[in-house]
């Protein structure tokens, strides 16, 4: 078997399935793939060939590939012929996972529009926001977004089209399934490489949202690097021979659509690959674990907690989870013991770890199997598309093992955010896109995210990387959940504090964790305050706990 680095040589050289060329993408020399398909329209014709195939799976929905094509066709007709929908134009999407938020996104994005992915989770307000900052001509959504979006929809008069409603569609709304012409091709148009394909819109954990806007080639771009970097994990690390043939390629949908991860490394890896995607109405471990046996799921992706609720469900034991190959995750560092558990704990599923934004298009270095238990803190490397560097403050290259900012370039990043110059420049820098993290690279190339530069802890002078202490407390068997943020401290400028869900049925004393902490951590990263919630700690629709929330309502605790 080869190497890593060999597997990588062969299929990014010249003549390699994903040969990697110079080019000129926006002024700048970048390496690219040579074979990036011109559009997204170009990737989605592939699925033409699949006919029959089976694609989705929602419920008790079962779609084929030629169902999808065929409903993507007629929705791209509708949106040129019915609503006058252009090359640049917005659309926007509000819905939960559906079948048709796919189907959306393909016919969109094939008539040269620009998907505008709205948070399903947000208020009336923030739909407003969403809608007036896109400049919206056209929002596709369930009953349930559609009416929260009522207020905005009458104030600007917008046209709308509704999907799955029972009843009456609201006032002004037209309805999917009435007037969707099945049958009509999808409207020849021009697309260019380099433009606009979508509008992801960020966590907005403080403040508005900034609309990441990303070409056809970067989505494209970003979707390829998965691809290439998969091939050379299977180069590297083939599933062992077997007696029974190996279970078809299937991917479970268990984050959501509108964010860069499902949208992205989930759902367009499955359109391009032919995988068979699995989705689901709403997180559950007993039903995400039903699903896994009885659609033979191969590869699962959420963030770390999803893994721990697997492997802590009543249900895990008794479900057969041995199709699973891979187990990954991202959107936060995954404790050591976390990695440790999903190699023992599942039959083939080997652990993976991915470091990704909305700005990356979700790719990013990447970390797993025996790389990643040899190198359980590290998010793992890229593929050579992707140039990565840790800076100082000036932007100056520091040398391995020193921490800094993460920078990225290549042509999977966005071009800007949306309407917001001031925003655009101060995050792409020469090309270069600073992720606001703080990491070191070693000698292999390995990058290790220490954490957020605003949610590191200053104590006394010293730097606590809150996902040290954070992987450190989940050595307590006891712990379930953990967040560690820093809260003002008279003397020290901040201490070191803690919200902490306890596994269900489990007690813990705050002096033994601690206690247990001392043992592994210096004293001064051990956290001072610490908070036992009685409920899972709060996050965002895209599975990122909810720090500043925990840190403003313990401070205030506190305070009274």
């Amino acid at each position: 078997m080869p190497s890593y680095d060999e597997a990588i040589a062969q299929l990014t050289g010249p003549g390699g399935p994903f040969a990697v060329v110079e080019t000129e993408i926006g002024g700048q020399k970048l390496k690219a793939f040579e074979r990036t398909p011109p559009s997204l329209r170009a990737l989605f014709d592939t699925a033409r060939e699949r006919g029959d195939q089976l694609f989705l799976v929602y419920e008790d929905e079962r779609w084929s590939f030629a169902r999808v094509v065929e409903h993507m066709d007629a929705l791209g007709a509708l949106l040129v012929n019915r609503y006058g929908i252009e090359p640049g134009d917005r659309v926007a999407i509000g819905m939960r996972n559906y079948p048709e938020w796919i189907v959306a996104f393909a016919a969109i994005t094939s008539v040269g529009a620009v998907s505008v992915s709205l948070n399903a989770w947000w208020t009336p307000d923030e739909m407003a926001y969403g809608l007036e900052d896109s400049g919206a001509k056209l929002l596709i959504a369930d009953e349930d977004r559609m009416e929260r979006a009522r207020p905005c929809r009458d104030r600007l008069g917008f046209k709308s089209l509704v999907v799955r409603a029972e009843g009456e569609p609201p006032p002004g709304c037209d309805r999917w399934e009435d007037i969707l012409p099945l049958g009509q091709p999808l409207p020849e148009v021009s697309i260019a490489p380099d433009d606009d394909a979508t509008i992801l819109y960020t966590s907005g954990t403080t403040g508005h949202p900034k609309g990441a806007v990303s070409t056809q080639r970067g989505v494209l771009s970003a979707l390829l690097a998965f691809a290439c970097r998969a091939t050379a994990n299977a180069m590297v690390s083939p599933p062992p021979e077997s007696d029974t043939p190996s279970d078809p390629a299937a991917f479970i949908l268990v984050v959501p659509l509108f964010h860069v991860t499902g949208c992205v490394a989930v759902m367009l890896s499955c359109f391009a690959s032919g995988t068979k995607l699995v989705m689901m109405y709403k997180w559950s471990p007993e039903r995400a674990l039903e699903l896994i046996e009885r659609e033979r799921i191969t590869a699962f992706v959420g963030v770390p907690t999803m893994s721990w609720d697997l492997l802590e469900s009543p249900d895990f034991a008794r479900r057969d989870t041995s199709s699973l190959q891979n187990v990954g995750g991202g959107g936060a560092p995954a404790p050591p013991e976390l990695v440790r558990r999903i190699d023992k704990g599942f039959a083939k599923g080997r652990p993976t770890i991915g470091y990704g934004m909305t700005e990356t298009n979700a790719y990013g270095p990447q970390n797993s199997g025996d790389d990643y238990l040899r190198k359980p803190t590290s998010s793992g490397r890229v593929v050579p598309i992707v140039e990565l560097r840790v800076t100082d403050e000036e932007g100056t290259p520091l040398p391995p093992g020193e921490v800094g900012e993460i920078w990225f370039r290549g042509p999977h990043l966005i071009r800007g955010y949306w309407n917001r110059p001031e925003a655009t420049a101060e995050t792409i820098v020469d090309g270069w896109l600073r992720s606001g993290d703080l990491g070191t690279l070693d000698e292999e190339g390995f990058i290790y995210v220490q954490d957020r530069a605003k949610d590191m802890v200053l104590r006394a002078g010293e730097n606590v990387y809150c996902a040290e202490v954070e992987a450190a407390i989940y050595e307590h068997p006891a712990i379930y959940e953990a967040a560690v943020y820093g809260i003002p401290h008279d003397r020290l400028g901040e201490e070191v504090a803690a919200s902490i869900y306890v596994k269900p049925g489990q007690t813990l004393d705050p002096e033994d964790l601690k206690r247990h902490l001392a043992e592994h951590i210096a004293g001064f990263k051990v956290p001072s305050k610490l908070e036992l919630l009685d409920a899972p700690l709060p996050r965002n629709a895209s599975g990122k706990i909810l720090k500043r929330e925990l840190r403003d309502a313990f401070v205030e605790r506190l305070s009274g």
